[in-house]
Order: structure tokens, then sequence, then C-alpha cells
């Protein structure tokens, strides 16, 4: 039995396993596994490990089929540790944990940097990848940030308005106040270590930087290195609003 995938991607020629996660089918590891077993075609032939793929190629799974079981959990990042991609001597959430079962098949969506912590999503739904991290989107962040030096009473007017990071022009945000060195600020995009830049910009420095909000979905009382499963109700929003219906 062959079950056609369909395509909504558009960033081509790309890599058979990104496809398929993109799509929902299985993790990039799952993915392998499936062209590793020969499930996996390309215009009628069986597909290769490491292999891209083109816009108009048409992919297929062969054989019987499970529906996927997607998994969904808020994870509380601590302070030094790496998201994705770890160097010698550095431990990333994977790593962080291994020894839960329940997050074997999950991976972290998007990036906090290793001296930030707070709200990371960890899935097995390739789908939301792009949904979430595609700047087109526009989806809302929130974070907590605490400074170094005192903030100047211009701060909040310039923050919202756009600063100029290294001749980019942030898109405007929402700044509140909450200490003499302290503010919450929402974005809708998400360059690298664009709060810092932005802080940098405005002559003073970040000290401390938690993520709190992900749309939705929300940090509440999670300890750092601590996780919970993101379902029901919020599940069903969180979903909705970027676009995924089932």
């Amino acid at each position: 039995m062959l079950k056609t995938v369909s395509k909504t991607a558009d960033e081509y020629p790309m890599r058979i396993n990104k496809y398929l996660a993109k799509e929902g089918i299985a993790t990039r590891r799952g993915a392998d596994e499936l062209v590793a077993r020969g499930k996996v075609l390309i215009n009628g032939r069986v597909a290769l490990l490491g292999e891209k793929i083109n816009k108009d190629d048409k992919i297929e799974l062969r054989g019987k089929t499970t529906p996927k079981n997607y998994l969904y959990f808020a994870y509380n990042k601590p302070v030094g540790v790496i998201t994705h991609s770890p160097q010698e001597g550095e431990k990333d959430i994977k790593q962080s944990v291994e020894t839960a079962p329940e997050l074997q098949e999950v991976f972290p969506i998007g990036r906090l940097d290793k001296d930030s912590s707070g709200l990371i999503i960890l899935t097995n739904d390739g789908r939301v990848t792009d949904r979430l991290l595609n700047p087109e989107y526009e989806h809302d962040k929130e974070y907590r940030v605490r400074t170094l030096d005192p903030i100047r009473d211009s701060f909040k007017k310039y923050m919202e308005a756009g600063v100029d990071i290294e001749g980019y022009l942030t898109k405007n945000c929402i700044v509140r106040k909450t200490g003499p060195k302290s503010f919450n600020i929402t974005l809708t995009e998400g360059k690298k270590h664009q709060i810092r830049r932005m802080v940098s910009a405005m002559h003073n420095t970040v000290v401390d930087l938690e993520r709190t909000r992900i749309l939705n979905i929300r940090l509440d009382g999670l300890k750092p290195g601590t996780w919970r499963a993101v379902e029901g109700e919020e599940l069903k929003m969180f979903l909705s609003r970027i676009g995924i219906t089932g």
C-alpha cells in the first residue's frame, strides 16, 4: 500500500528527513529510519539517506502506516544549557532530559542562548517547526528582563518603536517596565540575541533574560529543568493559533 504525502514546504531542494518532519510524518531521526528501511519513495524509487528532494517530486510512504502520536511539552531551560548542537564540555536539552522516557522522541523548537532561561516547546510534531519559527507568521513571545543599569525614561518609547541593531531595525514590540532595572517585553520576531542587542543599543546591559510565554503557553510555576505536558484546551488553542487543525 502506498500513501502519498502532501506538500506544504517551499524551501527546495530539501533533505528528505527534514521534509517528512515538516509534514508531521516523523521526527528527523524517525524519518531517517523510514528511509533506511526502504519505506520512502521519491518519484517511484526508494529514497536514499540524506537525499534531497525538489518541489515537484512525488513523495510516498510504502507499507502500513500508523497514526502519529504527537507529543507536546513545555520545558523550562536552565541557564547554562544549550538548546541545540552543544560543543565540547557543553550540555544540551536532549542530554538534560535523557533519563525521562516520555521525552525521548521529542525535540526543541527554536532556541534560547546559553545565558538565557525559560520556555522551550518540546515536540515530535515536525509541522510545528515552520509554523512557529517562520517570521511570516509573527507569533508573540514574552520575556522577563533584568538590566545592569537603571532604565532611562525614554527606554520604553524607543524600544517599542524599533531599535537599529547593526543595520536591522527591529519590529514594533510591547515593553512594560517592572522595576528600576527590569522590564517585560513581547516580541513577534526572534533575531539572534535580539533582546540583548536591543538593550545594548540603548546603552545598557542584560544581566538576566527569561522567556515566560510563547503564544498562549506560559511558563507559570515550572522550575528550571522541569517540564509539563501541553494538552487539552491549551494545546487546542496553541495549534489553532499556528494554523494546525489536526
